[in-house]
């Protein structure tokens, strides 16, 4: 039975500690399918990322600050580089050098914000 089960937005983050196995292709393609398709994986698919875009800075901001709130809810910590009217969003989980399921827990919740569903 697979790992991949319930939809990722309502899924909270486990701890991870070094020691763990990074996901494999076969779990990367399967979690990619639950994201839009914004989402990209980087090319030795150690990180995801995506820039989502804004009509101005005070919308940009506010993203940023409900990234914040909710990273700071799941224990879990976007790299963001932010500008006028964007927001690069990059997940990784550093204790592994590679991808966990807290990445894309926290990406379908970062969905969730732009979206508002």
């Amino acid at each position: 039975m697979s790992t991949i089960e319930c939809s990722l937005e309502n899924k909270h983050c486990k701890p991870c500690e070094g020691g763990t196995l990074p996901l494999n292709t076969q779990d990367l393609t399967q979690y990619m399918k639950q994201l839009n398709d914004s989402w990209q994986l980087s090319t030795d698919k150690k990180s995801l990322f995506c820039d989502f875009k804004f009509k101005n800075y005070y919308q940009t901001m506010a993203f940023v600050n409900a990234i914040a709130w909710q990273a700071h809810a799941e224990n879990h910590h976007p790299d963001l580089e932010v500008g006028y009217n964007h927001c690069l969003v990059t997940f990784t989980t550093h204790a592994i050098d590679g991808l966990s399921e807290n990445d894309f827990i926290c990406a379908a919740k970062v969905n969730t914000l732009k979206t508002g569903t």
